[in-house]
């Protein structure tokens, strides 16, 4: 069967391009419905990498982050028009001791391989979680990046020590409001304060006990441990700013990304025993777990519905490519491509 792929052969063009995929007992087919648009993919539509790499890496179909529905499945652990959410990262091996999210040989679509920008996804069934019935599609279509933030959050509390009576999180965007709302979901008993920039965005995390502008945070102000979720630019200086207010051999956990070298306070680091947890992206295990709290706590599905921005429909290349310019000027939110092919 030929299969529509639409790859970004450079920045800011996409192409059609056709591959066939053969029907076996083992691959499950799955149409895409519903996918979001990350900050990596802007990344390379905007051609906001080193050359080198855009040379690597395209032509590429992007996006990592999306759900659909099974089409075929002749293993059997799927119905036909079951929804589910599709798991990015392809692991080629096992191993005992690092997840499959660090190998330095698994594979991860819109990375290199394939996103999920395709008429249709063929993959193993591991690769796949049922969604919940009923479960909003459009915030279901993010739950990749929302497992990235389970995953931190479960690597970080098995580091960080037992006094958890105030957290910080840096980052007023969509990545600091995920963690922050996660922290809050399971871990009612903490304190969670943000810290951000934009003091409209901060007022949407109604769910935090505290928030303040990265300006005008009190001086008595201190934390046990805390998230960085800014990245870019703006990293140095949060991590630096949780250095100076976080407590004595506090953990940090540190995810937003970066292209470049952050400068940091490696003093107050060593003065103050402090422990930095780098985390990245996610597994089978993060995607399982984080579906089962979408079914205990609904009201976690309820919060991220604050930040679904634009909802395009997709027929067309020109309607990705608007998808995409949409998205490169939105204040806040995940833009989401309903898949209408």
């Amino acid at each position: 069967m030929l299969n529509a792929v639409y790859q970004l052969k450079k920045p800011r063009q996409f192409e059609l391009v056709f591959k066939d995929i053969t029907f076996d007992d083992e691959h499950v087919i799955v149409r895409p419905t519903h996918l979001s648009i990350c900050n990596a993919d802007q990344r390379y539509y905007q051609g906001n990498r080193p050359e080198e790499i855009l040379n690597q890496k395209l032509p590429m179909a992007l996006i990592h982050e999306a759900i659909g529905k099974v089409v075929y499945d002749p293993t059997g652990q799927f119905k036909v028009g079951d929804p589910v959410v599709m798991i990015p990262n392809l692991p080629c091996e096992n191993d005992e001791v690092i997840a499959e999210n660090y190998l330095r040989s698994s594979k991860f679509r819109a990375s290199g391989n394939d996103g999920f920008m395709q008429e249709y996804i063929q993959t193993v069934p591991d690769r796949l979680v049922k969604l919940p019935e009923g479960i909003n599609l459009t915030v279901a279509a993010f739950t990749e990046i929302v497992s990235v933030s389970y995953h931190a959050i479960v690597r970080f509390m098995k580091t960080a020590h037992a006094r958890r009576n105030v957290i910080g999180v840096w980052g007023d965007g969509n990545l600091g409001y995920i963690t922050s709302l996660l922290l809050k979901s399971m871990y009612p008993d903490i304190r969670v304060y943000v810290m951000g920039l934009d003091k409209s965005k901060l007022n949407d995390f109604t769910f935090a006990d505290g928030i303040y502008l990265v300006n005008d945070i009190p001086d008595d102000f201190r934390m046990d441990h805390a998230f960085e979720c800014v990245g870019g630019n703006g990293a140095p200086r949060a991590i630096n700013q949780i250095i100076d207010y976080i407590h004595p051999e506090g953990t940090i956990g540190i995810l937003g990304v970066t292209e470049d070298n952050a400068p940091i306070n490696t003093r107050m680091i060593l003065e103050k025993g402090l422990r930095m947890i780098g985390s990245s992206r996610s597994g089978r295990e993060d995607f399982v777990n984080l579906v089962e709290l979408y079914k205990d706590k609904p009201e976690v599905v309820e919060y991220l519905e604050n930040i679904v921005g634009e909802q395009v429909v997709v027929r067309d290349i020109k309607d990705i490519s608007r998808a995409f310019e949409k998205d490169i000027h939105k204040l806040i939110g995940k833009t989401i491509m309903v898949w209408d092919k």
